[in-house]
């Protein structure tokens, strides 16, 4: 049996809202669904489709908490490890505050620098402090050294240095041919020691 679309078309003929329970069952299907299809359009884009973007930022709060859960539990799980590492470091930072020297020992710093070098050979030309340079956390106390002597006894000096009991750096080096001898050699250089904030105040 053909589909006459021709006949099918004829119902859709000289319809009239005023008159819709009068409509051909064809017309009215085709009403019903173009009329549920708007609805659940217009019903999406107004209720489902802000429910669908907090849903995601929902999700994405979901992933960040299991993580945050996630960081802390391994915190707790191991509380008394990051107690002990706690303790340790802050026996380590104790250690390293008593190698800077308070105010009363940096003059005794001097006389350790100048012992050393004399033991190492070189003859001092400088020894000055210079002025403070304050940071965040501790005053750094440079000191301008400018020595004469031999090359291993420059190595030598610097070696001793660093194993002052105190913490000492050495910065700026330059070594030049001195004017008293050309086997002579003059080295200049900046220690700098620490001194930790507080122990000023």
């Amino acid at each position: 049996m053909a589909f006459d679309f021709a006949k099918f078309s004829e119902q859709f003929d000289n319809l009239e809202l005023d008159n819709i329970g009068e409509w051909p069952i064809a017309a009215k299907v085709v009403l019903t669904i173009f009329t549920a299809i708007v609805v659940s359009a217009f019903s999406y884009m107004l209720l489902v489709s802000d429910k669908l973007d907090t849903l995601d930022r929902i999700r994405a709060e979901e992933q960040t908490l299991k993580q945050e859960y996630a960081a802390k539990y391994h915190v707790a799980a191991n509380l008394e490890l990051f107690q002990q590492q706690m303790v340790e470091a802050e026996d380590i930072f104790a250690n390293q505050l008593r190698s800077l020297p308070e105010s009363h020992e940096t003059p005794g710093l001097l006389d350790d620098i100048t012992f050393v070098g004399t033991t190492s050979g070189l003859d001092f030309v400088k020894l000055n402090w210079q002025p403070e340079i304050v940071k965040e956390i501790y005053i750094e106390l440079p000191i301008d050294i400018e020595v004469i002597g031999a090359y291993h006894e420059f190595g030598g000096f610097v070696s001793k240095i660093a194993g002052l009991p105190r913490i000492v750096t050495l910065h700026d080096f330059t070594i030049d041919i001195a004017q008293v001898s050309t086997e002579t050699l003059n080295l200049k250089l900046q220690a700098k020691t620490y001194r930790y904030q507080e122990a000023s105040q």
